[in-house]
């Protein structure tokens, strides 16, 4: 893209088709048919339109474990800890943000009526509940599920309507790039969602810098410091149980080693303890995503990624203490 997204504009724009709020519907992708189905271990499931994904807290040699949403789910469905969850995942057809690395097809980030469904929360719960095997976790995934924040709190409607509230935790991710949960919810909408505790939130920062961030988004610059003004008032300004990933990738010439310092403080100014809530995602090659770089630009960026999970690491064990990095990423206080 030869110049960057705007955010905003696109962002309304990518709202509207992908939600009617007259009917309370909105659009999720159909899987069957695209190319992320071919990345798929097991068939799209929900006539189509979701997926069976495996949690796993192992990752690759030098990567911090990553607990989400596992841990969090465990604890409010009061199971024993455990390495390994099921989730049944919908993803919403829109995203404002054009991330090399998303292991989606583009063509399902655009509300294209050929490649979604219009569907109501109760019919997805219905698709769910038809289905012989019900992960005890429903991800709503995307695209990007905060540019239709209604979907939550239309959710969480229709599990309790369906007797199933208590049963099933529902996370959902957010790119930071809105303040929709602000400016699109009623504050009835906040307080459902806030008062349900069977919900959790993964807020993802894309880069370790303002040129990263770019990179990696194909948005502008200073959309990074939207993403921790986002991250500071959600913090601040509700209390929802919130956690955060963070994508290292970075353009040929990035000195994440150099950045890493100040990404870090970046965060501890929001909350001292938000990087023990902050999982690195290793970004890995999926069938939609060869293509969208060239080979030697691929190369070099998964390369960065590997120096930037080696300034992480010893950031924050310069940081924090070995008991402090031990503990159950869900016992980290954002507020005091």
């Amino acid at each position: 893209m030869s110049t960057p997204i705007a955010t905003d504009a696109f962002s309304a724009d990518m709202r509207r088709r992908g939600v009617d709020l007259a009917a309370r519907k909105l659009r999720v992708s159909r899987l069957t048919g695209s190319l992320q189905e071919q990345d798929l271990s097991e068939p799209a499931n929900c006539e189509g339109l979701g997926r069976i994904r495996h949690f796993h807290s192992s990752t690759a040699e030098g990567w911090p474990p990553n607990p989400l949403p596992i841990e969090p789910a465990a604890h409010a469905l009061g199971l024993n800890p455990c390495t390994t969850m099921e989730a049944q995942v919908f993803q919403n057809a829109v995203c404002n943000w054009r991330c090399w690395y998303c292991y989606v097809d583009f063509e399902l980030l655009s509300g294209r009526s050929d490649r979604s469904a219009l569907i109501s929360a109760e019919e997805l719960v219905q698709l769910y509940m038809a289905e012989t095997r019900r992960p005890p976790i429903i991800d709503l995934s995307g695209g990007q599920p905060d540019l239709v924040p209604e979907w939550i709190p239309w959710m969480i409607e229709a599990l309790s309507q369906n007797g199933m509230a208590d049963q099933v935790y529902l996370w959902s991710d957010d790119n930071l790039s809105t303040d929709y949960y602000f400016s699109c919810l009623t504050a009835g909408d906040r307080n459902a969602i806030e008062r349900h505790r069977m919900y959790g939130k993964v807020c993802c920062f894309k880069g370790f810098d303002a040129v990263s961030f770019a990179f990696n988004t194909q948005a502008h610059q200073d959309d990074f410091t939207r993403q921790f003004d986002l991250m500071r008032r959600l913090v601040r300004e509700t209390s929802l149980d919130l956690y955060a990933y963070v994508t290292f990738t970075g353009p040929p010439g990035s000195d994440p080693a150099t950045a890493m310092p100040r990404f870090v403080d970046r965060l501890q100014e929001i909350s001292p303890a938000l990087p023990l809530r902050t999982v690195p995602l290793r970004v890995g090659v999926f069938t939609p995503v060869q293509g969208r770089l060239g080979r030697n630009a691929l190369t070099t960026t998964l390369e960065i990624q590997e120096t930037a999970i080696r300034a992480w690491n010893s950031e924050l064990q310069r940081r924090f203490s070995t008991d402090e990095l031990s503990h159950s990423i869900c016992d980290a206080q954002l507020r005091e």
